[in-house]
């Protein structure tokens, strides 16, 4: 569990360069500064771990892009205490950076061995989420709801009704919608029966699954 100055030297490059792609918010950027994303990976990529790049990691998943990590939170526009329903744990690395930022995460993860792992991880870089759990995202955490914002790290060909029910009124989902290639989509609700949508360009996700566990 080493992180070095080589280590941080690597993320201050990989800040700038995120900054050249367009990343602004200085908040999801410090966070990438401080988090050894190195850590969330296999020892066989931490060589690679600070190049823009999404990786393999357990049960066929994969841990996202910098670029694609940055690029979600920044659309939710995370306060300090806000309340986010993450939908996918998987590595843990966007847990680390919502939670960097100093919201309170609620997450959930559906495959069993990735949220074995996960689980065991944060607490050693001493990154708390409010709660992780083991079950299907597409139902988000009702007992936990509203929530002020909701990102989705899977893409998912509809948007799960479950996660609008369970979004605060002004509140904001990020989700990648579609099949094969996915649309970065942003629903911002209006009130109890409207929603705002925005559409932010493609990008490739594995994908959402349903009642697999």
């Amino acid at each position: 569990m080493k992180d070095t100055s080589k280590h941080q030297g690597l993320r201050n490059q990989l800040v700038k360069l995120l900054e050249g792609k367009g990343i602004v918010d200085k908040n999801v950027l410090e966070a990438i500064q401080k988090i050894p994303r190195h850590l969330f990976l296999d020892s066989g990529f931490e060589q690679y771990a600070y190049q823009d790049k999404a990786f393999p990691i357990s049960a066929g998943q994969t841990i996202s892009q910098p670029y694609t990590v940055a690029f979600q939170t920044q659309l939710l526009e995370v306060k300090k205490g806000d309340k986010v329903l993450e939908i996918g744990t998987g590595s843990g690395y966007q847990t680390a950076v919502l939670c960097t930022m100093g919201a309170k995460v609620y997450s959930i993860e559906r495959q069993l061995e990735l949220f074995k792992k996960t689980s065991l991880l944060l607490p050693k870089l001493g990154i708390r989420p409010k709660h992780l759990s083991f079950g299907d995202g597409y139902k988000g955490l009702p007992d936990y709801a509203p929530f002020d914002s909701i990102i989705v790290t899977a893409g998912a060909p509809t948007i799960p009704k479950p996660l609008m029910e369970q979004l605060k009124i002004g509140g904001r989902l990020v989700i990648p919608l579609g099949k094969n290639e996915q649309i970065m989509t942003l629903l911002i609700r209006k009130n109890e029966t409207q929603f705002e949508k925005h559409e932010h360009g493609e990008f490739r996700f594995v994908p959402l699954l349903e009642d697999k566990n």
